[in-house]
């Protein structure tokens, strides 16, 4: 399963001689043919006909645009600014020009939002029938310039409530719950994050990049400078096996479907109950098996975090 994304970071913002460039380095150096899901990230104001034709050049077939609301007082909240209309127009042209994998990323618990802003959002992005919606909580980050104006976070059951209603809205709407956080229409899952949450390695370029390979997870500069300079890395870590099936565990339970437990023992040679205590998960129910997959009780995917904790 090959994919190729371009993103974190908003690469649609390079002018077109960069961008052609930047796209013209990754085909002489990875086979971007056959069976690939190759994604790109854009803000939905760059999206344009010349730069849908730039994409379509060099094959990239899934784009991801970060349209995040369509709530005014969420969007100056984010420092964006576009309308539905606009939204429309831009997902009818790349429909136009062949694309049928988008993804559009929804931010909800912004300070201020309401059940009601939420439900108008949800149905907003229903209407422009994506073939994937990803969506995220606002989590407030140290440091950050809303953590530094002192934003403070809305309440956890607001917060529970929003979740709970993406999920049942969605799930009605004809959208999988596949992961946490991310719906799909047909099948259409990113191929990309399924092998971040099934352990998988892969490679990370770039400033700030991170990657997993050959047991070592690691993360480059965010200093441009140093970056120049060639030193490229920041930081790495040659995991042992504890914890790489620690993150198995982790990462496999993001997935609604869970982790295969033949799989697990193929990877690791143990049973995955041998490894972590799982009685009081199970009787509780927080945990459930059925088919030879470990999963987490939908009931209580919300509190997935703190189910983590108990066992491990």
């Amino acid at each position: 399963m090959k994919t190729v994304y371009i993103g974190g970071g908003t690469p649609s913002s390079l002018i077109s001689q960069d961008l052609e460039k930047l796209l013209t380095i990754i085909k002489e150096n990875i086979n971007v043919s056959g069976d690939l899901e190759y994604t790109i990230e854009c803000n939905l104001n760059d999206i344009n006909e010349p730069l849908l034709d730039i994409l379509k050049k060099y094959g990239i077939n899934r784009i991801s645009v970060g349209i995040e609301s369509f709530n005014p007082k969420k969007l100056e909240f984010m420092g964006r600014s576009h309308t539905f209309e606009e939204a429309q127009e831009k997902m009818n042209l790349m429909r136009n020009k062949g694309f049928d994998n988008i993804n559009i990323d929804l931010i909800y618990g912004i300070p201020g939002e309401t059940i009601r802003d939420l439900k108008k959002d949800v149905a907003q992005f229903i209407k422009l029938q994506p073939d994937h919606i990803s969506t995220y909580s606002l989590i407030i980050e140290d440091n950050t310039k809303i953590a530094i104006q002192g934003v403070l976070p809305i309440e956890e059951d607001l917060d529970a409530r929003m979740y709970e209603y993406i999920c049942e809205e969605l799930d009605d709407k004809g959208f999988e719950h596949y992961e946490i956080s991310n719906y799909c229409r047909n099948n259409k899952y990113s191929r990309h994050n399924m092998k971040c949450w099934n352990n998988e390695e892969y490679y990370g370029f770039g400033v700030g990049a991170s990657g997993y390979t050959y047991g070592v997870r690691y993360d480059n500069t965010k200093s441009l400078t140093e970056y120049f300079k060639g030193n490229y890395l920041l930081r790495e870590k040659m995991l042992s096996k504890e914890e790489i099936m620690d993150n198995e565990l982790m990462l496999g339970l993001r997935k609604t479907k869970g982790i295969y437990l033949p799989a697990f023992y193929k990877k690791y040679g143990q049973n995955i109950q041998d490894v972590y205590d799982l009685k009081e998960v199970l009787k509780a129910k927080e945990l459930l098996f059925e088919d030879d997959y470990l999963f987490v009780n939908p009931v209580y995917i919300y509190v997935m975090n703190e189910i983590l904790i108990k066992i491990l």
